[in-house]
């Protein structure tokens, strides 16, 4: 068999499993792209990357002027592609923006598919390592981290019955959970009083304890505490 045809066979399928261990975590934890996304940013990394290493090859009739062997402006015009892709994974909602971390992963997956079709496997190899134990161990560690955790409360009051500010913030100040001064707004035409705030704390169980005697007080339309996350 030729040996640039296994070359570039070996270096394909050396991108396959690269992208697949990635995206085989991004699908085991439910994000929208996984296995068969990651699998595909980093063969078509790779195949771009032969064709710019075999393009001597691929040319041999060509003016040898007319040829620039430079794999790193094709690598460049892959790292920009991909940042298309990346950005189109990043979902804001609400008050919580969500893709961050697997518009990385998509980057990095890119990368190592570039560094397989240079024939760098060793850097492939600690890439892949790094990334994997970024979203996995590092997952880990940022549970059990100390951390200020941020959320956005909003709380509705009929009109006429509606709570203080200040019996507000005390409420919530009293689960060890501070907050910036809120907006107010009427909604519902008017019958709707409305505050909106954001609040922090270190430990989430409180937003939960919050919940529970928000529920309790009568006064209280609707209420809703969403975290900000990735």
């Amino acid at each position: 068999m030729d040996e640039q045809l296994i070359t570039v066979a070996t270096r394909l399928l050396l991108a396959l499993l690269a992208g697949g261990a990635i995206g085989f975590e991004r699908t085991f934890h439910g994000r929208p792209a996984g296995f068969r996304t990651h699998v595909l940013v980093c063969t078509s990394s790779t195949l771009l990357i032969l064709v710019s290493v075999y393009q001597w090859d691929l040319l041999p009739s060509a003016p040898m002027e007319t040829i620039r062997v430079d794999p790193t402006r094709m690598a460049q015009g892959i790292m920009t592609g991909i940042g298309f892709l990346g950005a189109g994974v990043i979902v804001k909602e609400q008050f919580a923006v969500r893709g961050l971390t697997t518009a990385a992963s998509i980057w990095i997956t890119a990368a190592v598919g570039v560094v397989i079709g240079m024939g760098f496997h060793s850097a492939a190899v600690l890439g892949v390592l790094v990334a994997l134990g970024t979203l996995s161990v590092f997952r880990w560690l940022e549970s059990i981290m100390p951390a200020v955790r941020y959320a956005k409360l909003t709380v509705r009051f009929p009109r006429l019955s509606y709570i203080s500010k200040e019996t507000l913030f005390d409420i919530v100040h009293s689960h060890d959970i501070s907050a910036n001064y809120p907006s107010y707004e009427l909604e519902d035409e008017g019958r709707t009083f409305q505050y909106s705030m954001t609040i922090r704390t270190r430990h989430p169980e409180n937003l939960r304890l919050l919940a529970e005697t928000l529920t309790n007080l009568e006064q209280i339309q609707e209420f809703s505490i969403i975290p900000a996350g990735d």
